[in-house]
């Protein structure tokens, strides 16, 4: 029978691959720098394969190492759940987090599993707003946390997720093709479709906002059913949807940021807790490739393909 995988190896893997440096790495695991190679070179050993290979003067993950991360990850983060779930002194209470419903339904079942599992006796309080209304709970004490789209002008927010902003339309529809285009749209607060209207101005396109609403199904449903044109972020993406790019006449848009917002709480170490699973699962959360065949199960994607974006003209193919 073969042996088990050490977890402090694993662990020292995982801080090289975040921190990008063996001697970085070894200041955050406190061994010295022989001591962290050491410990990869019997992991190397362990798994029989290189998982790292010189890049100039830095070392980077092979393939290999890439496919033993998204693993590490689990087991570490299994590690945690168990202690947690024997751990007397565990996290307990209610806490207040908000999201917009893009979000929510992208991201939160794998926020609430990943929380629930590490802290059963938290109490998990969730609405759905957009958010300038988020922004607003917080100021007023009515929020602890909440996961906002982050822009300098609503305040202090930490940055835990990129992705491109990106025009969509129909797969099955010219609906992009029409002389003045159809469009679906946040409310006039909205900066996606500030920054959209910025684009098609910029580039003399003629255009209506014929849909404008908070809600991301009603925007999806516009999209889908060939009525309008939208701008989503690359997580909103659905089956039966079309990127479109320069080639189409549809301009570059700014990068859609995702942040944490923290209110003020009685509760820090609760915040600090879920803030931290928020932070981890949208860095292991993938996005729907149109390579992938089929229907998507969001939840099973990982971060495998991470890294690979999708292109103007992709089409994401129906349900």
């Amino acid at each position: 029978m073969a042996s088990p995988l050490d977890l402090d190896q694993l662990q020292t893997f995982i801080t090289i691959s975040d921190t990008g440096s063996f001697t970085r790495a070894a200041d955050e695991v406190h061994r010295t720098q022989s001591a962290v190679s050491m410990q990869m070179r019997r992991l190397e050993e362990r798994i029989g394969k290189p998982l790292f290979e010189k890049d100039g003067r830095t070392n980077r993950l092979t393939e290999e190492g890439e496919r033993l991360l998204s693993y590490a990850r689990r087991m570490m983060h299994l590690n945690r759940e168990t202690l947690a779930a024997f751990d007397d002194r565990a996290l307990e209470g209610t806490i207040r987090i908000g999201t917009p419903d893009d979000y929510a339904d992208r991201f939160l079942p794998e926020i609430m599993a990943r929380f629930a599992r590490s802290n059963p006796r938290v109490e998990l309080t969730v609405i759905c707003e957009p958010t300038p209304g988020l922004v607003e709970h917080i100021k007023r004490g009515n929020l602890d946390l909440a996961i906002v789209t982050h822009h300098d002008a609503r305040g202090q927010s930490e940055v835990v997720r990129r992705e491109p902003l990106l025009w969509v339309t129909s797969a099955n529809h010219a609906t992009h093709e029409q002389e003045v285009l159809p469009m679906a749209f946040g409310r006039p607060t909205c900066i996606w479709r500030r920054a959209a209207c910025e684009v098609l101005d910029k580039n003399n396109r003629e255009y209506r906002v014929l849909f404008s609403s908070f809600s991301a199904t009603v925007i999806t449903a516009a999209v889908l059913s060939g009525l309008a044109i939208s701008v989503l972020p690359e997580c909103a993406l659905r089956p039966g949807m079309r990127v479109l790019g320069d080639a189409d006449g549809f301009g570059a848009l700014p990068d859609c940021k995702i942040g944490i917002m923290r209110g003020h709480t009685a509760r820090p170490e609760i915040v600090d807790a879920i803030a931290r699973h928020i932070s981890d699962s949208l860095d292991n959360i993938s996005v729907p490739m149109a390579e992938e065949a089929g229907g998507y199960d969001f939840a099973a994607l990982t971060s495998a393909v991470r890294g690979r974006r999708l292109k103007p003209s992709h089409v994401l193919p129906g349900w």
